[in-house]
């Protein structure tokens, strides 16, 4: 059952995908209309789960769950892994790859390999204030307060 996101508990879990590349407002769209029907039938063992999307620059998928309906179970992140998995091939991005880095370079947003990243910390091209985006965030109290952060209070944090 699809709820606006901002109408979803602080503590509803998170899931964050990031795409290798920006996506086209087109296919944004696109998504989003996809978005919004797997968010209408998702469900955990035949109950319907108070879930959510969001969409942010192009690139980042949000998923969410009000766990104190009904808690996501292993099946049904199951079934929202294989949905992100078909949009991996209908759009010809990554959006599993957990060793990559986004972050804010100015006005754009970049992505690199985490060995790039490790790499312009040596060269100096990023720094501790740089602002990234930290997809390890649990929930969505944590994503409003923790999502994008200096590099300085994040997991980015041991490279510097």
């Amino acid at each position: 059952m699809y709820i606006p996101f901002e109408d979803l508990p602080g503590e509803s879990r998170v899931w964050i995908y990031q795409s290798n590349r920006k996506f086209s407002e087109e296919e944004f769209s696109e998504i989003e209309t996809d978005l919004k029907a797997f968010v209408e039938e998702w469900a955990a063992h035949g109950t319907s789960l108070e879930a959510s999307y969001l969409l942010k620059y192009n690139r980042f998928i949000i998923l969410a769950v009000n766990q104190d309906v009904q808690a996501a179970t292993g099946c049904s992140i199951d079934s929202s892994v294989e949905f992100i998995q078909s949009l991996e091939k209908k759009y010809s991005v990554d959006l599993l790859d957990k060793m990559n880095v986004t972050f804010k370079n100015g006005e754009h947003i970049a992505h690199k390999t985490l060995i790039d990243f490790k790499k312009m910390v040596k060269d100096k091209s990023v720094s501790e204030n740089t602002i990234v985006f930290n997809n390890l965030v649990n929930n969505i109290e944590e994503f409003n307060e923790s999502w994008e952060v200096p590099a300085a209070d994040s997991w980015h944090s041991r490279f510097f």
